[in-house]
Formats: structure tokens, C-alpha cells, sequence
């Protein structure tokens, strides 16, 4: 074996750990985000507020990015009868964003 073949192992590892880093940290986000706005926007707890989570991580599985999970809040919300700005929804996902990863790091 060389070294080359040593090297490329060492980076597709590397790289499939990242990858599942950035699954964790995003999935980890949009949950904390479908509680968020379970609890303070459609007033769902416990159970229904986890549930609602759960939907909000499925969605962000339809598109790249974070326009499918933006779009299904603000529609929840709405239909709710209550309003949020897009710009808001981004603010919790950075917010979110962060305490996810940092949660990641600790495991």
C-alpha cells in the first residue's frame, strides 16, 4: 500500500465524518427550531410539540437548504393565525444553529 492510498482512506474518513457531523448539527437545529415554534407560535407541548418537531426535521429532507424548512414554518404559523418573518425564522436557525453544534461537540 502507499502512501497515496494511506492519504485518500485518511480523507474520505475524514470527510464521512463530517458529513455525519453536519447531519447531526442540522437535524439537531431544525428540531430545536419545531419546538421553538411549537411552544411559542402554535401553543403545542410535551408530545404534540415533539411531534411537530419531528415534522419539521422531516421537511428540511425535501430540498436543499433551508427554504423548505422556512416555507413549512411561516405556512404553520399563518395557518395558525399568527405571524413570523422569514427573517426571524433565520435568526432561530443561526441561533439554533449554534447550541446544535455545541450540544454535537460535547457528545
Amino acid at each position: 500500500m502507499t502512501t497515496f492510498d494511506d492519504r485518500e482512506r485518511s480523507e474520505e474518513a475524514r470527510f464521512r465524518h463530517d458529513q455525519e457531523i453536519y447531519f447531526k448539527v442540522r437535524n439537531r437545529r431544525n428540531k430545536l427550531l419545531g419546538l421553538k415554534i411549537a411552544n411559542d407560535y402554535l401553543g403545542l407541548h410535551g408530545d404534540d410539540a415533539a411531534s411537530y418537531a419531528k415534522d419539521v426535521v422531516m421537511a428540511d429532507f425535501e430540498r436543499p437548504g433551508d427554504d423548505d424548512v422556512v416555507q413549512k414554518v411561516r405556512a404553520d404559523v399563518t395557518a395558525a393565525g399568527k405571524s413570523i418573518s422569514d427573517h426571524m425564522i433565520e435568526k432561530y436557525l443561526e441561533q439554533f444553529e449554534a447550541s446544535a453544534r455545541a450540544s454535537v461537540k460535547a457528545e
